[in-house]
Order: structure tokens, then C-alpha cells, then sequence
């Protein structure tokens, strides 16, 4: 038999045909629009979707456009999306914070009032279902010729034991020697002083205590500086107060002055779509990791403090009952934005992948860290390894098997270094170590991975160098296969994303990338660069075939650990996987969130075929939390996600399992 072309196709062909002879007697600028016009045909074609997916923009009305820096998936299908003041200046002296909750399904939007300003927290799941938020921008930075007033930190001191101390913003400080006198940008309290006797002479020693405050000069010019450590005397106060509280710092000047972070946290409810305010951290941070834990708690890494300084190693620990913050008993120091993973044992593994602060010869190195002894197992074999920093981390499908991807990074801080490297480690190993996979698709800071329900990983964008530079932003996407341990090229993406960009898997299996914040927007670096506001989906091909299985009866929406569920479904006989996905929360290159969970199941046919799936026992391999649950097919194709909570192990289980 004959092939025939539709009547469609010859209209296309005869159509091509025309503008093509007309190109030739136009020249460049009718090409182009030919091979453009010519790309948008192809993209379209079942085939080519079939293949490679495809990209679409998400409808948004110009009222609830931001410059979306963190996105968090909730259990309700909604997606948060968190600006803060969207690393705009202008925002922050207004007060102008923002966070808009989307409903992908119905592409709704609602505006949510917003307490703080929540640019660069930490965020993580609980373990009900709720986001935890900590952290976010207490002032910008200022460059050095920007800083039209005198200062720095301010050390307080308090030799009081008896009393604690608290001084409103605006406090003042004098110099005892400079004669120069400085006013507090933030309130600050100051702990009473420590006390201890000694049991054998019954002597007691009273050791001070301090805290930390950013001073300001009253005027702008450089004779208000100051060049030594000086003590500073503090008006306002009188007799015993005027001896046992005082400052102590060193030069104030015109240096340059980082980005400071906030105390504050928040519970964000999905299903009252509000922001709960709880305990603040005891230490500010700006850049922080939140990393949920075994027993429901929640680490919080790293981060610049209330003065700009990357936190000293100080580690605390969020308790989801209590809403109370615990400082962790040893210090071990990491970079900001450090990526690091729950593993088996209740380990943390900190893959190297960072974003942003810390002098580049301290936590960079990538080991295996013991929360309860602070032993550090470094691991060997990172190639590329001083091009860590705005690289993607991944706990690669099915999380069982403990193996860890690292793609891309650049160099520390605006280093113009990149790699395409991508590398490999595998936790069950006798001797864990990282080796290369294939390489990415270029050399590139920023890009974006998303575990897929059918075990494959979405990595997309980037730029090869800071915050796209010269025009570097990455126009590719690929997906990743670590069974075959294999690579291959998808649709391209529609726009440019660098920093302040992410993705996030979908309940219906589709991936959304939002955000990019480009220092410039040409290839000369004249012009300033525009935040990327439009949010794309992109469709993977698994959603382009004829069917795909479904998961008719909800089932029970709690799932003890250990335990059994029954889905109904018409499509018993062909399933082949059952994989649990945590629901992703990604800002800053890190989403150390998602996790794809292989489960036992067993299927039963006929009119009321089922699929009963068995959860693993280990809250190593399973934190508490919400999950989406995907039942995948012979083709490879899954079906949308019905959603499971798995709630906290007690107690005595942890300790069965030797995690407590």
C-alpha cells in the first residue's frame, strides 16, 4: 500500500516549500524565521513529544507574577512559591513580601500574606504535613562604594549572672579611647553571665556572657571610621549596669557588607494557607539547609548570621512537638546552602554541593557525618572538586540502593569555572567513593534534576558561568538513567534559568521550573539583567502514550511504617513498579527532599484487581512525612501520584532500630 500524506502534511510541505524560495531571495533574516518556524512544527509532532516531551508556559496573571526564589510541593497538590522580597532592594525597604500558593490543576493563584522576609531561608517538610520555614534576610549587602556610613559587629558584654540584658535597635556606643559613638541596626539580648562554685573551696567564678549586634556610624563620611579594638561604653545605663555591660569592637569602616539573616521560623499549613509563626532559631541564618531527620526533627546547617559571617559550626535541631529549637553538643562548619542527606543509619551525607558563602578551603570536602559523635568519613574521588559550589546533588531512584549523583558546579563565589562533569557514589560500597558518569550536557553552574517516577532523572538549564554571564545560560534538558547509567537529550527548555531557579515533580507527573535571576542580559554584561518570571511546564514523554495505569480507590491515607495498603485498579496485570515519592523543596540548587522509594507489592486480577504495597520498616529510608504514591507499568509509564502519609516512628521503634 501507498503512503499518502494528510492533506495537512502537503499543506505544511507546499507551505515550506514557498517560504524556503522566498528565502533564497531574502537572505538571512527570512531564514531564520523558516528554521524557527520549522523548529516549532517539529517540537509539536506526536512524535517528537512521544520522544523528547514537551515544554509549555504556565498561564499567570500579572498580579501574581514574583520573583519566585524557593518552591515547596504541599500535600494538598499546591505548589508554594516564596519570593520574600525577591532579592530586590527596593522590596525590602517597603516591607513588600510575597508568596503566592498555585494550584497547578486548576491553574489558580492566591495571594499569601507574609510575615518576614523569607529570601534565602531554609525550608523542609514536616512530618503532618506542613513546611517548615526558618531563616531569611535581615539586610542587604552593600558593596564597598556603597557604604556611605562606618560599621561592623559589635560584641556586648554581660557580667551580670544574675539578669539578662535586651537593648532596643538604636542602642548607642561610645569609644572609650576613639571617642566615637555608634548606633545598633537590630535589638539584641544579651544572656546573663555563668556562675559556677567550686565544690571543693566553694570559690565562685563568674565567666561573661556576650552577644552580637551590627553598629552604624550616626553620619556618612570616613572620619566616623574607626581602625582599632576599642571598648565602647553604652548610654543609658547606670551604676552596677554602666561596669558589668559594655562593647568591644574591632574597626568599623567601609568595608563591604554581606547579606544578614533572620532568627524567625514559621509552619506554613496547607490546608489553612497560612503562615504559623514558631520558636526563632537561636542563631540568625541566611542561606541555611534544613534537613529533616529520622524522628520527625529537623537539622538546621550553616547560613550568614545576624552580621553577615558565615554561623560558626553551630548546628540546632527543630522539634516539631515542641516547636523548639536545641543547639547540637559538638560545632562542625559547612559552607552556606550545604547538601546534605538522610542516609541509612541516620547518617547525613554531605555530597559537597553548596551555594554560595564560606572561604574555599574549609567543608568543602565530601563525606559521611555522624550526628551523635561528629566523626567525619571523608569520601575520596571527587573529580572537578574545587567547582562544588552551585552544583546539583540527587539521591538517585530507588533510594534503596544509597547511590548519590553530583552534576555540574562552578567555581567559589564569581569564579567564571564550570564542569560537565557529573559523579557517582555509592553509600553500600566497602570503601565509598565518587567515580565520573556521563558527562552533562555542557559545563554548567545551576541546574535543576527531578526524580521521575519511573526511575529516571530530569536535569535541566544552567548557565557556564555566574549567574549567566556573558550570555552563558544553557538552553538543554537530558534525562539520566542509573540502571544503564546513561544519558540523552529531551526538548530543550524555553528559557534561560541560572541562579534562583528550580523544579519540581508534580502529582500528575509533569515537572515545573520556575525562577532565574541573571546578573546581566546581554553577552557585553551592560545591561542589567531582569528576574525570569514565567514558570514552565515541561511534560515527559511517559504522559504521550495511550494509556497509563491508574489508581482508582484512594485507599487509607496513613501508613504506618512496615505496613500493607490496598489501591484498587484496572491495571493489576500490567504493573511492574510501586514507587513512594517525597514531595520536593527546592531553592538555590538544593533539594535534598525528594527521594523515590521502591515498595513490595502484590497484585490481584479480575473485576476487582488491587495492588497491595508493603512499606519499608527503616525511617532512615523513609522519613515522616506526606508522600505521592505511583503505581509505573511494563511500558514505563506511571500513573498520578494518590498521596500517603507515613507518620513518626515511636520511640521504642527507633530504638528497636538502633536510632534512638
Amino acid at each position: 500500500m501507498k503512503y499518502r500524506p494528510s492533506r495537512r502534511t502537503r499543506r505544511v510541505a507546499i507551505g515550506a516549500a514557498v517560504v524556503l524560495a522566498l528565502a533564497g531571495m531574502n537572505g538571512p533574516a527570512l531564514f531564520g524565521f523558516v528554521s524557527e518556524k520549522y523548529h516549532d512544527y517539529k517540537i509539536n509532532q506526536p512524535e517528537y513529544k512521544a520522544a523528547n516531551g514537551h515544554w509549555d508556559v504556565v498561564d499567570v496573571p500579572p498580579e501574581y507574577k514574583i520573583n519566585t526564589i524557593h518552591a515547596a510541593l504541599l500535600h494538598t497538590g499546591k505548589v508554594l512559591l516564596v519570593a520574600g522580597s525577591g532579592n530586590n532592594a527596593e522590596n525590602f525597604a517597603a516591607k513588600s513580601f510575597r508568596t503566592v500558593l498555585w494550584d497547578p490543576v486548576k491553574n489558580t493563584f492566591k495571594n499569601i500574606p507574609t510575615p518576614k522576609d523569607l529570601f534565602c531561608a531554609g525550608h523542609t517538610q514536616l512530618p503532618d504535613g506542613k513546611l517548615l520555614v526558618a531563616g531569611g534576610t535581615q539586610r542587604y549587602e552593600k558593596l564597598g562604594g556603597d557604604v556611605k556610613k562606618a560599621g561592623g559587629l559589635m560584641i556586648v558584654y554581660n557580667e551580670n549572672p544574675d539578669a539578662p540584658k535586651t537593648f532596643p535597635a538604636g542602642t548607642l556606643f561610645t569609644g572609650k579611647q576613639n571617642g566615637k559613638t555608634f548606633a545598633s541596626k537590630d535589638p539584641v539580648v544579651v544572656p546573663r553571665a555563668k556562675k559556677k562554685a567550686d565544690p571543693r573551696t566553694g570559690k565562685v567564678t563568674v565567666t561573661h556572657s556576650e552577644a552580637r549586634v551590627y553598629v552604624e556610624a550616626l553620619q556618612e563620611g570616613r572620619e566616623y571610621s574607626t581602625g582599632a579594638q576599642d571598648n565602647y561604653r553604652i548610654h543609658g545605663l547606670a551604676g552596677a549596669d554602666a561596669r558589668n555591660l559594655y562593647g568591644i569592637a574591632q574597626k568599623l569602616s567601609f568595608d563591604k557588607k554581606d547579606f544578614q539573616g533572620i532568627k524567625d521560623s514559621f509552619e506554613f499549613d496547607p490546608v489553612a494557607e497560612r503562615y504559623i509563626p514558631v520558636d526563632p532559631m537561636n542563631e540568625a541564618r541566611w542561606y541555611p539547609t534544613l534537613t529533616g531527620l529520622e524522628d520527625g526533627k529537623v537539622l538546621s546547617t550553616s547560613g550568614l548570621d545576624e552580621i553577615g559571617q558565615v554561623v560558626p559550626g553551630k548546628q540546632e535541631v527543630y522539634d516539631p512537638k515542641t516547636k523548639k529549637w536545641t543547639y547540637l553538643p559538638k560545632q562542625r562548619f559547612f559552607p552556606t546552602y550545604p547538601a546534605l542527606f538522610l542516609t541509612e543509619k541516620g547518617r547525613l551525607l554531605y555530597t559537597g554541593s553548596n551555594a554560595g558563602y564560606g572561604p574555599d578551603n574549609i567543608g568543602r570536602t565530601p563525606g559521611i557525618w555522624d550526628l551523635k559523635t561528629n566523626k567525619f568519613q571523608i569520601i575520596p574521588g571527587m573529580s572537578d572538586p574545587d567547582v562544588l559550589e552551585t552544583s546539583m546533588s540527587v539521591l538517585l531512584p530507588p533510594a534503596q540502593d544509597q547511590r548519590y549523583m553530583v552534576l555540574g558546579g562552578g567555581g567559589v563565589g564569581e569564579d567564571p569555572k564550570a564542569t560537565d562533569k557529573t559523579r557517582l557514589v555509592d553509600l553500600h560500597a566497602a570503601q565509598p567513593h565518587f567515580t565520573d558518569g556521563p558527562p552533562l550536557y555542557a559545563k554548567a553552574r545551576y541546574p535543576s534534576s527531578v526524580i521521575l517516577p519511573d526511575d529516571t532523572v530530569l536535569t535541566t538549564n544552567g548557565s557556564g558561568d555566574y549567574r549567566g554571564r556573558s550570555d552563558s545560560n544553557i538552553l538543554s534538558a537530558e534525562l539520566y538513567d542509573p540502571k544503564a547509567n546513561t544519558s540523552r537529550a529531551v526538548a530543550d527548555p524555553l528559557v534561560g534559568r541560572n541562579y534562583h531557579s528550580g523544579a519540581l515533580l508534580l502529582p500528575d507527573g509533569r515537572v515545573m521550573t520556575f525562577g532565574s535571576d541573571s546578573l546581566f542580559a546581554d553577552k557585553d554584561n551592560t545591561k542589567p539583567g531582569v528576574f525570569q518570571q514565567q514558570i514552565d511546564i515541561w511534560t515527559p514523554p511517559y504522559r504521550y502514550r495511550d494509556s497509563r495505569p491508574e489508581l482508582t480507590d484512594p485507599g487509607p491515607k496513613t501508613v504506618q511504617l512496615g505496613g500493607k495498603a490496598t489501591y484498587a485498579t484496572r491495571h493489576a496485570s500490567s504493573i511492574k513498579k510501586m514507587r513512594l515519592i517525597r514531595p520536593g523543596s527546592f531553592t538555590h540548587v538544593t533539594n535534598i527532599e525528594q527521594r523515590s522509594i521502591a515498595l513490595d507489592f502484590t497484585v490481584s486480577r479480575g473485576a476487582r484487581g488491587g495492588v497491595t504495597v508493603t512499606l519499608p520498616k527503616d525511617p532512615t529510608l523513609v522519613p515522616p512525612g506526606w508522600y505521592m504514591l505511583n503505581a509505573v507499568d511494563d511500558q514505563g509509564t506511571p500513573s498520578e501520584a494518590v498521596w500517603v502519609k507515613v507518620p513518626t516512628a515511636s520511640p521504642a521503634e527507633l530504638k528497636g532500630l538502633g536510632l534512638n
